[in-house]
């Protein structure tokens, strides 16, 4: 049985970020693009607000043409 090459040592080196882009383009036929951020994150008066980033590939939610019970019926 071989040993891997990532440590836990190894990890004490990398930033969130770095960590966060290591993780999410690791898969076979992953992409820079699925590394992108999808999320803005500001404070304003000691609330932080999390917001889905505009141009986000993949956004929370049902996606088009999936019917939820919060329609009218037509």
């Amino acid at each position: 049985m071989s040993t891997p090459d990532h440590t836990p040592e190894s990890d004490d080196a990398m930033t969130s970020e770095e960590k966060r882009h290591d993780q999410l383009t690791a898969a076979p036929d992953a992409t820079e693009a699925d590394a992108a951020p999808r999320i803005e994150v500001s404070e304003h008066d000691g609330n932080t607000r999390i917001d889905i980033a505009p141009d986000a590939a993949v956004r929370p939610g049902p996606g088009p043409g999936v019917e939820t019970d919060d329609e009218p019926e037509r």
